[in-house]
This record gives structure tokens, C-alpha cells and sequence, in this order.
């Protein structure tokens, strides 16, 4: 139980960050900032793919109807957690993943971390603003686009982290 309202609370933050502050910034160099995969990244290892997509959808079309982005944050946050068990497959360690751990830095380390958060992030970014765009002859745009918002969106997930995740000395 303390665990679904912990979720909770997490899901609210994330929501009222990024609608509220985040897709408020105007920065320039196409910068964008956006950390809601990270509601995903952090959902036990053990969350069905049915349940994190809705619960995806849910966070999308919050922001969404709030930023008048017509469903981008919605659709691109289904298709994370789409594609998160496959991810999480690739780089599973060679004895499994242990389910009382969660895919947290602190709990996988970093290297995981790194890779597997800026993999999932880069698939955000790049479908975000495929749809966002939505022309084919603007490519190189939109790769430019999600490279450049790629670090500062992980920065700020990192930083956002720290405050959501206690490590595990401390549970």
C-alpha cells in the first residue's frame, strides 16, 4: 500500500513539473525539457506491460490537455512503456532481474542506468518529435532536436531521481 501511494505522489510531481514548469521554458537550440519517462523507468520490474501503458496514457493526456500538445506526450509515453520489457530484456543482468530491487541507479548502478535510461529517453525524444514535426524531409531536424534535449532531460531525471528513490542503505 505504501508503495501504490508513493507511485502516486510520484505520478502527480511528475505531472505538475513537466505540464506546469517544464514545457513552460522556452530554451533556446530547440531544447526540450521532458522527464516523465522516468515515472516509467521506475515502475517495478515486475509491472505489466498492460498497466504501465495505461498508466502512460493517463500521465500523456494529463499534460497533454494542460499543454494543448494534442495527445504527443500520451502517445509517446504508450509507446515507452511498450517497448520497456524489451529493453529491459536486452540488458538484463546474466542472473535475472531481482524483484525486490528496483531499475533505479542506485539499486542496477550506473553503467545500467546510462544505458538503458538514455536508450529509453532517446526513444521518447525521437518519437515525440517525429510526431511533432511529422514531415519526413525534416530528419536531420528532428534527430538534431531529440539529441540536443536528450542530456538536459537526463540531467534533470537524474536530479529528479535523487529525490524519488530512497538508496538502498536507506529503506
Amino acid at each position: 500500500m505504501i508503495d501504490i501511494a508513493k507511485q502516486a505522489i510520484r505520478f502527480i510531481v511528475l505531472v505538475i513539473i513537466q505540464a506546469l514548469v517544464l514545457n513552460q521554458l522556452e530554451i533556446g537550440f530547440s531544447i526540450q525539457f521532458m522527464v516523465t519517462p522516468i515515472f516509467l523507468m521506475l515502475l517495478p520490474f515486475e509491472t505489466s506491460t498492460i498497466l504501465m501503458m495505461v498508466l502512460g496514457f493517463v500521465m500523456g493526456i494529463m499534460i497533454d490537455s494542460i499543454s494543448n500538445t494534442y495527445g504527443l506526450h500520451a502517445s509517446s509515453l504508450v509507446f515507452l512503456a511498450f517497448i520497456r520489457p524489451f529493453l529491459f530484456k536486452r540488458f538484463e543482468p546474466r542472473e535475472g532481474y531481482d524483484v525486490l530491487k528496483t531499475p533505479s541507479i542506485y539499486d542496477m548502478g550506473t553503467g545500467w542506468f546510462i544505458s538503458v535510461f538514455g536508450l529509453f529517453l532517446f526513444f521518447h525524444h525521437l518519437w515525440f518529435f517525429t510526431f511533432e514535426i511529422f514531415k519526413f524531409d525534416e530528419t536531420i531536424f528532428i534527430l538534431r532536436k531529440s539529441l540536443v534535449s536528450l542530456p538536459f532531460s537526463f540531467l534533470i531525471a537524474l536530479l529528479l531521481q535523487a529525490l524519488f528513490v530512497s538508496t538502498s542503505k536507506n529503506k
